[in-house]
């Protein structure tokens, strides 16, 4: 067996005494390429000119999102570090499937990587168990999407999260809208800063942990904390999903539940402009959606929102696990249905054209959404009785498992309200 490699080492003096080495004895291993920068590696690393690559940890600009993008083309990676465990620790956080002394002679560098070649990471070197602190049990991801139209997919994430918290469960909120982010406005915080993205760039940077996440998310109500959303829709870029992947699983050893709102968009399109791997606008939505323990799916009632949400629900990316999304019909009124009984026809809509059924009915309640909303509290806080919030409070015992009103109950009030 020949394996194939590029080198990417900061000391130029060691990078030539290794390539020597490797050349001057039958080790089973050949340096192709000994590539100046992070970018020269990729780029020959994308052109499939090996099958491993070996790097150093100063290696300037090295993250995990490189390390993702060497392992797409499917190399296999390499990292020669210092007698240091910090060093080695993040090296390891980034995806590195071998990190080996940099003072290892020819030898041992070759048969690092032919293990990391041959079985994906070397099993006399596993992957470190990070110091988190406390660890619950892994906790749930829930992702919550809706269509184009508002149909309040924000504002039931929010109170969903909110219910949760309540409920007893640590809880995270996540604002992953890349088109129109506002959960921050909606529990009144000042959104100057982006907890997201200051998350993704530790993930990406391989300096996040459980402790570090506690401390970027804002604790905005007991048990309850907040990623905040982008500043803005032009910084989607740092919403990575090599960074997102890494996120999600800091944020399961951390909490109970993760409410994240997705954003309405998941389209995939790019490959229509790019023949290289491309930039991906939805690609955090999509990612989390097709990872996620469970989806609640947000629909406006009225004909618009209803066809809109029929449209779109059925391209929704999910796990292989997961069950069908849990849906929210939000804002239901009699004026937007013009029948005497919403509730059942669009249960029957849903049915007949989605395939969906045990809707949770959520009723209009202008007044609990515009107090709660100028005040920056939730629906618990300010209505503790409204018919919409005991839905989303129901909503929120049947994702975990708690025992929740019969769903008659929940129609009749839904009805005295309606």
């Amino acid at each position: 067996m020949n394996v194939t490699v590029l080198t990417a080492i900061g000391d130029a003096r060691r990078e030539a005494e290794l390539t020597a080495g490797l050349h001057d004895i039958d080790l089973g291993v050949t340096v192709v390429r000994r590539c100046v920068d992070l970018a020269d590696l990729l780029a020959a690393g994308a052109a499939g000119l090996a099958q491993a690559a070996v790097l150093s940890a100063d290696l300037r600009r090295l993250d995990r999102t490189a390390v993702q993008r060497l392992r797409e083309a499917g190399i296999a990676v390499v990292a020669l570090a210092p007698d240091d465990v910090a060093a080695r620790d993040r090296l390891r956080r980034l995806g590195i499937d071998a990190v080996i002394a940099d003072s290892a002679p020819a030898a041992g560098v070759a048969a690092a990587v032919v293990s990391a070649v041959g079985e994906g990471r070397d099993p006399e070197d596993p992957a470190p168990v990070y110091p988190q602190g406390p660890l619950l049990a892994a906790g749930r991801v829930l992702a919550v999407w809706g269509p184009a139209g508002a149909p309040g997919r924000s504002v039931v994430a929010v109170n969903l999260a909110a219910e949760l918290a309540g409920l007893g469960h640590p809880t995270l909120c996540i604002d992953l809208d890349t088109y129109g982010a506002a959960l921050a406005q909606l529990v009144g915080l000042l959104d100057e800063g982006s907890g997201i993205a200051a998350a993704c760039r530790a993930a990406n940077a391989g300096s996040l942990d459980a402790a570090a996440l506690r401390r970027l998310a804002v604790e905005v109500r007991p048990k309850l904390r907040m990623l905040t959303g982008i500043t803005g829709p032009h910084r989607w870029p740092e919403l990575r999903p090599a960074a997102l992947d890494v996120l999600l699983e800091r944020a399961r050893q951390a909490f109970k539940f993760i409410v994240v709102d997705v954003g309405f968009c998941v389209e995939q399109d790019e490959e229509l402009s790019y023949d290289t791997i491309a930039p991906r606008r939805n690609g955090a939505a999509v990612d989390v959606l097709g990872t996620a323990d469970g989806v609640i799916a947000v629909a406006a009632a009225d004909p618009v929102g209803l066809v809109r949400f029929v449209r779109g629900v059925a391209d929704l990316p999910r796990s292989a696990d997961a069950s069908s999304p849990i849906t929210v019909v939000n804002r239901v009124r009699r004026a937007s249905i013009g029948r005497r009984d919403p509730v059942r026809q669009i249960a029957l809509a849903l049915g007949r054209y989605a395939e969906l059924d045990d809707a949770v009915m959520v009723a209009e309640d202008a007044a609990t959404a515009d107090t709660a909303l100028a005040s920056g509290r939730t629906w618990r806080e300010v209505a503790a009785t409204s018919p919409a919030r005991l839905a989303i409070r129901d909503l929120a015992r049947r994702v975990a498992g708690d025992p929740a009103v019969p769903a008659r109950s929940r129609r009749r009030l839904l009805q005295v309200r309606a």
